[in-house]
């Protein structure tokens, strides 16, 4: 399989052992997963049709053995039951896991702490210590741990941790605000909204849930946290209710898991699968089936470091196949982002995925029998996995397939991008067969080089809203093309709603209630320039048209 310039860096930077080409990579991850069937796990992955979760491309087949990307951990309110949690945040952060927490059951900063003179410093001063542990850290070598924070929205707490990450710090972390049904049902009827110690349950505060809210749109304008979680919708579709309630994601917030659960996930890579604007639905179908089975042996063979988790794991088993390269199957089809066809389409898709990916579960659990806690889910009839499918950003795994991330449009038509020091200048394979054929294409590459964006230029309409990146689509077109996925997906949907720099904290507030309205279990915007510490940025004011990677 060729690979683009960027992802065979990428993978050689991170993912392969010494000596090891790609192509052995591939073999080195079918075999360790599926010994009877190493030759079509190979070429599931080997044709970019499919790639599993980091830690099962760097893991499979060596010593360590982890090969799973998500984990939630408990976190009580008890200082030695704290600081143990924290020592399996680091095993699990040099295994090459993320992380997710809520510290909803801290007690609040300046609370009464029984049998000492002190007082409680909250669970923000304990989210630092977190992010302090993690900054020490580095996964396996490889790279820097991730975690989610999550605290409840009726915490004494709330404001100062809504504002925790205004002025800087907390890297580490992605912060979220859990809600609950009785702060909707306060909202709705005009009634105050209590602010409740987990201490003992008593109220500390009753608050008017509009400023809570308008604090949580103030913050997310300003630096992008927290996000919104709504944990209530999320139980109501727990599959295994008969298990707890799920109280936190992982960092990215696709995969809602209980106390002690892990998760591995994969994503089919559907701008494999668009011929002559058609979707292949015959080999799409027979992707999934294949990637169920792979993900399912995963866990098998998985050797998950703490012996808790591997037991809550197992009675479980959950998986979770996504996708990664919508928006080039769109451009591929000629189907706009930012249009009615183009929602229709990522639902039909993920619609069929859904059922395609339940079919092989159910049959895997003819076959193997079902996930041990089925008797306490939601299922009666025999399935392998009490989830199977979710949404993931595939931040690193979308480099390696050279395609979209997820199911978010173009962040950029050109620009920049650093990988482990070396820099590369990208531009979409689209426009650059485009440019190639116009008599003034040298010029109009220049310029998408420059701004990112073909929306000022002189080019067909079709081309440009084909093309339009994601700053420039509607912002609630964001949140009803996650809402269009959340309808057949198990888990949940990582997305960003990417805002322009002049947005305004009333449209992130209306962003948020959108959300709610449409079916979303949480939603997470980005205003462009809002941190310092901006990753990607369109466009590249020095970049060269001699030195650009399609």
């Amino acid at each position: 399989m060729d690979l683009c310039d960027p992802a065979k860096v990428l993978l050689a930077s991170r993912y392969l052992l010494p000596g090891e080409t790609p192509d052995a990579m591939f073999r080195r991850v079918a075999r360790a997963v599926g010994t009877k069937k190493t030759a079509l796990f190979t070429d599931l992955i080997g044709s970019i049709r499919f790639l599993p979760n980091s830690p099962t491309l760097m893991n499979a087949g060596t010593r360590p053995g982890q090969l799973s990307a998500c984990f939630v951990l408990p976190v009580e309110d008890s200082i030695r039951q704290i600081f143990s949690v924290l020592s399996y945040m680091a095993i699990l952060h040099k295994s090459g896991g993320g992380t997710g927490f809520s510290f909803s059951r801290i007690r609040p900063r300046g609370d009464v702490v029984h049998g000492t003179a002190g007082v409680a410093s909250g669970p923000l001063s304990f989210i630092h210590v977190f992010d302090e542990a993690t900054n020490a850290l580095r996964q396996g070598g490889k790279r820097r741990g991730a975690n989610m924070g999550v605290l409840a929205s009726s915490h004494p707490d709330i404001f100062e941790f809504i504002r925790a990450k205004e002025a800087g710090g907390l890297h580490n972390f992605n912060l979220s605000v859990g809600f609950d049904r009785a702060f909707f049902s306060c909202m709705e009827k005009g009634r105050r909204y209590e602010l409740v110690n987990p201490r003992d349950g008593s109220v500390s505060l009753d608050i008017d849930p509009h400023d809570l809210w308008d604090s949580l749109a103030h913050s997310a304008w300003k630096c992008g946290d927290p996000g919104a979680l709504f944990l209530d919708r999320i139980n109501e579709k727990n599959p295994v209710p008969g298990l707890g309630e799920i109280e936190a994601t992982n960092p990215c917030g696709e995969q809602p898991l209980l106390p002690w659960e892990s998760c591995n996930l994969g994503s089919i890579n559907l701008s494999r699968f668009i011929h002559r604007k058609e979707i292949d639905w015959e080999t799409l179908s027979g992707t999934v089936s294949l990637a169920v089975e792979f993900l399912d042996s995963v866990i098998d063979v998985n050797r998950l470091p703490i012996r808790r988790i591997r037991n809550q794991t197992l009675q479980t088993r959950k998986i979770g196949l996504g996708v990664m390269g919508f928006a080039d199957a769109l451009i591929q089809m000629g189907i706009p982002y930012q249009s009615g066809e183009a929602l229709q389409c990522g639902e039909q898709i993920m619609q069929f995925i859904q059922e395609e990916a339940h079919v092989a579960s159910r049959s895997l659990g003819e076959e193997k029998g079902s996930f041990p806690a089925i008797e306490q889910s939601i299922y009666s009839e025999p399935l392998r996995n009490a989830t199977v499918t979710t949404i993931a950003p595939t931040g690193s795994l979308h480099l390696i397939a050279c395609t979209s991330s997820g199911i978010e449009p173009l962040f950029s038509c050109a620009g920049e991008r650093r990988i482990d020091g070396e820099v590369f200048r990208i531009l979409h394979p689209g426009l650059s067969r485009l440019f190639k054929d116009m008599p003034d294409g040298r010029d109009l590459l220049k310029e998408v080089m420059r701004t990112g964006s073909v929306q000022h230029l002189r080019l067909p309409e079709e081309i440009r809203e084909l093309f339009r990146n994601a700053g420039e689509i509607d912002p609630t077109h964001h949140v009803k093309m996650q809402a269009a996925f959340q309808k057949y997906v198990d888990n949940a949907v990582s997305k960003t709603v990417n805002l322009p720099e002049n947005a305004t904290t009333e449209d992130i507030s209306h962003i948020f209630s959108l959300a709610r309205e449409l079916g979303c279990k949480g939603i997470t915007v980005y205003r462009y320039h809002s941190r310092r510490d901006q990753v990607l940025s369109r466009g590249c004011d020095t970049c060269r048209v001699d030195a650009v990677n399609p």
